[in-house]
């Protein structure tokens, strides 16, 4: 299918979760996505957060905008419907979901309770894989997985507890589900972005600090914002990265290359 260069996503269909905000790594991508021509579906986590989430999904022209808590088969299945009946199909889905109880975020690996460091990988990581499943149906020719990491999935980053582990898991899935679904035609990512001024990421301690060393450590010496990351996973939906999966991709100005 032959589209503008100017508008590669012309014509496909992308599911957005996790928008919270304007700031939500999530809004980056949903904005990123339409301006390179994808119609959207985008969710929201209940009712107390779709005032939020529903100015967004207007002002981005979104056709579908739906309740989606992870923890929930029933509203993973009817999320997945209503793109069945109004698309018919899907080429992207972006999982930006993540939640760690506070207690358990906020002490150490050796401190997190079996119950926290369990709720954590359900909603962060095997709600991906869940997601997956029920996407990968409506990609009759092919599509894009895409889901959020950070890089203390591979090194030590203090204070980011057992975020960390939970967050490798993530990272290992999604070269597990990209092995699994490449026959398919099925592409799958981890994106890795450095730290952002985010609701969600400012639940964790010291997080000014982690900003203030994230600049003095990327070679190119200053924050990515959303619509750095936004555009960036939009390319490796389009046909020009069509032969690329299983990565877990950077976007953090270099910092990850540092010692």
């Amino acid at each position: 299918m032959h589209t503008p260069p100017d508008r590669p996503l012309a014509g496909m269909r992308a599911l957005v979760t996790g928008v919270a905000n304007a700031e939500s790594i999530a809004y980056g991508c949903a904005r990123a996505f339409a301006d390179l021509g994808a119609q959207l579906a985008l969710t929201y986590l209940n009712d107390k957060a779709r005032p939020y989430v529903e100015p967004l999904a207007n002002e981005l022209g979104a056709q579908l905008l739906l309740p989606l808590n992870v923890e929930e088969d029933a509203q993973l299945d009817a999320v997945f419907e209503a793109i069945r009946k109004e698309w018919g199909a899907l080429d992207i889905a972006l999982h930006s979901i993540a939640y760690a109880p506070k207690a358990d975020l906020q002490g150490g690996l050796l401190e997190s309770s079996a119950q926290g460091f369990a709720y954590a990988m359900d909603v962060s990581c095997h709600s991906f894989i869940r997601m997956a499943k029920r996407a990968a149906p409506l990609m009759t020719h092919g599509g894009t997985l895409f889901a959020m990491s950070y890089d203390g999935a591979n090194r030590v980053v203090p204070n980011y507890n057992l975020m960390g582990p939970v967050k490798a898991a993530l990272e290992a899935s999604c070269r597990y589900l990209a092995y699994e679904l490449g026959p398919l035609g099925i592409r799958v990512h981890a994106i890795s972005p450095g730290p952002l001024k985010t609701r969600a990421a400012s639940g964790l301690p010291d997080f000014d600090r982690m900003l203030a060393d994230a600049v003095d450590r990327a070679p190119l010496g200053e924050l990515v914002d959303i619509m750095d990351v936004g555009y960036a996973t939009a390319f490796l939906a389009t046909r020009y990265a069509r032969r690329m999966s299983g990565n877990t991709v950077y976007i953090d100005g270099g910092a990850h290359i540092m010692a």
